[in-house]
């Protein structure tokens, strides 16, 4: 049988559905790209953004005459939705979608070939039950690798070492849907990325809900902390880029620090966001930080790698920001300079505190806002990529592009970049100077030995 799965969200996510891809694979099961084709359509939900579970209803409706087609057919056809939708609102999907077979959250996907099986096996005594699984042990989901075969893999990919919450940022549903903060074994994150390696991967990022709170069993039987985790990785034959997000501010140390500046693969750029330049905003998001401490940590990752650049993410438009509020935030956008960043009108997510708040936004003026903030960040990303002309950066090449021997990948520092060159070949890394710039990448040349 063959199974198609869809993909929504966070790099978290995307990590999810290739463990699912895997288990699948290993159960005997046929993965495809086309959903028509399909006999299991799995949704591997995400709910950080707005209107999440409505994009999720609007799939469920389409899949819902794939399914009636082939029982018209004679031939079994699943649904199952995985996820932080499913975590959240499984009695609603239920409700409103009855053909839904399963609802696993996202720490039970390590379950979906015995709950495919399970489905299927009740099939034949035509039995029809619904399945509902949303157990927040991070720890069974991740035991389930162990005996797991890893199908193919790109050049680039996630590798999570980090689950869940104890923040609980006023905003952000994330400990209700992950669960509370989980690290992985240091010896079975090696191991798999390892297993990665052998299959071609390149570069790896090491993938948490705060990666820098790390603090897994060592292969030491010590308690490792994010930067020791990463010399470790370092070791690994084969592995030529590093990087790890998200990070919290709060979190950043010296030891992190120092960590890029001893680490040749470990890439010279950090995703950090802020949320808000206001100490104020990020007192009412629970965020555990204030400005002096975000800028701190800036300047000391810089202090020991000069060459560190940033990306972030704001959010504008909470509830109470003023406008003074808004200028803190501009300007302590304009005092970092991200070389990328992303921002977001607030919008309240259910259940968590900041959406019961008073004195929430209006509408018009989050967008105002946005307009202003983006202008100024898109400013910024713009001179950073100026800056790289005539420098020399170096890009992993993942994709073919639209022209004749054009290749694309990605810089240390994240940004596209294309060249037109026989010589390079998919999954090359190559040193590339920049020669220009175009609205959302980089232009650039084979440096020649």
């Amino acid at each position: 049988m063959k199974f198609f799965i869809k993909n929504y969200g966070c790099q978290m996510n995307l990590y999810d559905s290739e463990i699912m891809t895997d288990i699948l694979s290993t159960a005997g099961y046929i993965m495809c790209d086309n959903v028509d084709e399909a006999d299991i359509l799995l949704f591997n939900t995400c709910s950080i953004r707005e209107k999440a579970d409505e994009k999720l209803f609007s799939d469920l409706g389409r899949a819902k005459s794939i399914k009636f087609k082939k029982q018209d057919l004679g031939k079994e056809c699943l649904i199952i939705v995985c996820g932080c939708v499913a975590q959240a609102k499984a009695s609603t999907i239920f409700e409103r979608v009855p053909y839904v077979d399963a609802v696993l959250g996202p720490q039970e996907i390590g379950n979906i070939a015995i709950v495919v099986n399970s489905l299927l096996e009740q099939r034949k005594n035509n039995e029809y039950p619904h399945i509902l699984m949303r157990d927040l042990n991070t720890r069974n989901k991740f035991a389930t690798l162990k005996s797991t075969q890893i199908t193919k893999r790109g050049f680039s990919e996630f590798l999570t070492i980090q689950e869940g919450c104890n923040n609980f940022c006023t905003y952000c549903v994330v400990p209700y849907t992950r669960g509370r903060e989980f690290s992985r074994d240091a010896k079975d994150i090696i191991n798999e990325a390892k297993r990665m390696i052998s299959l071609g991967v390149k570069e790896i990022t090491l993938l948490g809900q705060n990666v820098n709170s790390y603090n897994g069993e060592g292969t030491d039987g010590k308690t490792w902390s994010l930067d020791r985790l990463l010399y470790a990785m370092a070791e690994i034959d084969g592995l030529v880029r590093l990087k790890y997000i998200t990070s919290n501010p709060k979190d950043i140390t010296e030891n992190i620090a120092k960590a890029h500046r001893d680490i040749d693969i470990l890439v010279p750029f950090l995703h950090l966001p802020i949320q808000s330049g206001s100490d104020f905003i990020l007192k009412k998001m629970n965020r555990k930080y204030s400005t002096d401490k975000y800028l701190y940590s800036i300047d000391l990752l810089r202090q020991y790698r000069a060459d560190m650049a940033f990306s972030s993410d704001f959010i504008v438009g909470f509830p109470e920001e003023s406008d003074k509020d808004f200028e803190d935030t501009l300007k302590i956008a304009d005092k970092v300079r991200f070389a990328q960043a992303y921002s977001f009108k607030y919008s309240p997510r259910e259940g968590t505190m900041a959406a019961k708040m008073n004195n929430q936004v209006p509408e018009k003026i989050k967008s105002e806002r946005l307009e202003i903030l983006q202008n100024i960040l898109n400013n910024h990303q713009n001179e950073f990529n100026r800056n790289t002309i005539g420098k020399t950066v170096s890009v992993l090449f993942t994709k073919y592009g639209k022209f004749k021997n054009q290749l694309v990948g990605r810089s240390e520092y994240s940004q596209a970049v294309s060249i037109c060159d026989s010589s390079i070949k998919i999954g090359d890394i190559a040193h590339v100077k920049i020669t220009d710039i175009k609205s959302h990448s980089l232009v650039g040349i084979i440096e020649k030995k």
